[in-house]
């Protein structure tokens, strides 16, 4: 059964640790994301862009998969299905596929547009008992060789959308999606420190989990960051998985070209890098809470 993110997320804000979302791109990463915490007794998200909701066919089917698997690997822990970064419209495909979690991400938006907006959705999801995450400043990344340090977030503006009742938000604080180059300058903690000012309990996420050195990570926690975002680290070490798996000549032996076999390495990396992560963000047994 799916969940809201909400209690989750707030629990962790209290118990001073950090929910996992890990985003989905297939079958094989649904089943280790969900088999991994639920092996180390820890709430999960499961992340979703539009991107990869696209490549699976479509909100409805990833939705349908996930429920469906819940059921059948007998999860027992808490599980929200979170839209990532989602346009409006997106936002609004993803709760009639029956998401339990939403991200609207109006950050490159005028201010204005995304305030008014995200009151929209709030109020929507709130309706419907799903949990609302929003963006303040834009999060940077790596596109076509470039790469974007994204903006920090205004102070004043976090307040202003946490006051609509989001469930959780999202600030530019120096981090970005992908890998992080040489020259990265680490996280702003006096930005995350002023902004947590602002916004009282409200649970803070981070985006661009990837890279970032675990005692940023930590000190990020003590400072309010409730749900950290991982995507890249596990398609690296699903990569680099299946690749010994074919320099190795494995799938020329038997019937070692078989999806089943052939992907079975990359399924297995992608376990052992959600549970390292979720030991690291300290969520492990933690999933025994009233949502």
């Amino acid at each position: 059964m799916l969940v809201s993110a909400k209690g989750m997320l707030d629990q962790a804000v209290k118990g001073k640790y950090a929910v996992g979302q890990f985003n989905i791109n297939n079958l094989e990463w649904t089943k280790a994301v969900l088999n991994a915490a639920n092996e180390m007794n820890s709430p999960v998200i499961l992340g979703v862009s539009e991107g990869a909701g696209k490549y699976m066919t479509g909100f409805k089917t990833v939705s349908a998969m996930v429920k469906a698997m819940i059921e059948t690997l007998d999860i027992s822990v808490p599980v929200a299905l979170h839209l990532d970064h989602g346009s409006y419209d997106g936002a609004l495909a993803a709760i009639d596929a029956g998401f339990s979690s939403i991200m609207f991400d109006g950050s490159s938006l005028p201010f204005d547009e995304n305030l008014e907006k995200t009151k929209y959705l709030v109020n929507l999801c709130y309706g419907k008992s799903l949990s609302l995450e929003a963006e303040v400043g834009g999060i940077g990344g790596e596109e076509d060789g470039v790469t974007s340090m994204g903006e920090v977030a205004d102070v004043n503006e976090c307040k202003t959308i946490a006051d609509l009742g989001v469930s959780c938000l999202a600030a530019g604080i120096g981090n970005i999606h992908g890998v992080y180059p040489s020259d990265w300058e680490g996280l702003q903690f006096d930005v995350l420190e002023n902004i947590k000012k602002a916004v009282g309990d409200m649970p803070l996420v981070l985006h661009g989990g990837t890279g970032i050195p675990l005692d940023q990570i930590q000190k990020a926690i003590s400072l309010g960051v409730a749900k950290i975002n991982v995507n890249t680290e596990c398609q690296i070490v699903f990569a680099e998985a299946t690749r010994q798996y074919i320099e190795a000549g494995k799938d020329l032996e038997g019937k070692g070209f078989d999806p089943r076999k052939l992907l079975a390495p990359g399924y297995d990396a992608i376990v052992a890098k959600v549970k390292e992560k979720i030991k690291e963000f300290g969520s492990d047994n933690k999933a025994n809470f009233k949502n």
